[in-house]
């Protein structure tokens, strides 16, 4: 196996957080050796030192791209945090919006996604809220988002689902899709996936009502955490709610938030 070098580490380190704010404590440069040797075998490249040269110059052919993809992982499962779900739910019920516009901001496979999909799909036949509602999904890494939008998974990653949802939200696999089920199209057809930096200045997204931002935070040193959350905090309307992941603490930021939950919080108007 091609060894990662310490100087070498160290210029992966500063390209990742300068470009696209991901942190790397010396902690991960195994992870960073195991995560990206096989792609430099697959390419024959003779050493971290000739890849780091090609995804860091201009004509890298995408390679810096897929190199981001390699070191962010995506694991993930449909209603991961079911607290969070029951949460939303209970919410929307009180409130009885016409409209609900929710965004997932690192959404991975889009199993988060498509978990809300189902959930809002369910209150909107309960008459909890209204017809006009919508999901924006977006992510760094443009291969899971190719995934997402495919929106096919295997049935281990439905678990969580119950078989009633699992009969009205997915077309299940047979002969060589066997284990496998796809989102049914009523459900992808309300969720829009785009590619997105949470690092970097965004455009005007919402408002939305809801926001996910969950497990994705390790991945930003202290400051830049705290300029991400505020960036998509300024996407969510006064009173909306906002998710991170339930062992990720209170979020450090300059947007007022009132804590409802573990990981839940209510955006309060400045």
């Amino acid at each position: 196996m091609t060894v990662l070098k310490e100087s070498t580490f160290r210029r992966f380190q500063s390209l990742m957080h300068e470009t696209v704010g991901l942190d790397f404590p010396h902690s991960k440069r195994p992870l960073i050796n195991a995560r990206l040797s096989p792609r430099l075998a697959q390419l024959g490249m003779p050493s971290f030192e000739a890849y780091y040269e090609l995804i860091s110059g201009p004509n890298d052919g995408g390679e810096f791209q897929m190199t981001v993809d390699l070191l962010t992982t995506n694991e993930t499962y449909f209603f991961r945090e079911p607290a969070h779900y029951e949460l939303l739910a209970k919410e929307l019920s009180r409130e009885r919006p016409r409209a609900v516009s929710v965004w997932s901001a690192a959404s991975s496979f889009g199993d988060e996604a498509y978990s809300t999909a189902m959930l809002l799909a369910d209150l909107k036949a309960q008459g909890q809220i209204g017809e006009d509602w919508q999901i924006l999904a977006t992510d760094i890494s443009d291969r899971v988002l190719r995934s997402a939008m495919q929106a096919v998974y295997p049935e281990e990653r439905l678990r969580q689902v119950s078989a009633e949802r699992r009969r009205r939200y997915c077309l299940r696999g047979f002969g060589p899709s066997e284990g496998l089920a796809q989102i049914h199209p009523k459900l992808r057809e309300r969720v829009r996936f785009g590619w997105l930096n949470l690092s970097k200045p965004m455009e005007d997204l919402g408002p939305f009502d809801v926001i996910f931002l969950r497990n994705v935070l390790i991945y930003f040193d202290a400051g830049t955490k705290s300029q991400v959350v505020d960036r998509v905090l300024s996407q969510l309307r006064p009173g909306g709610l906002f998710f991170i992941g339930t062992a990720e603490g209170r979020p450090v930021c300059n947007t007022p938030l009132q804590a409802i939950s573990h990981g839940a919080f209510r955006k309060l108007a400045s």
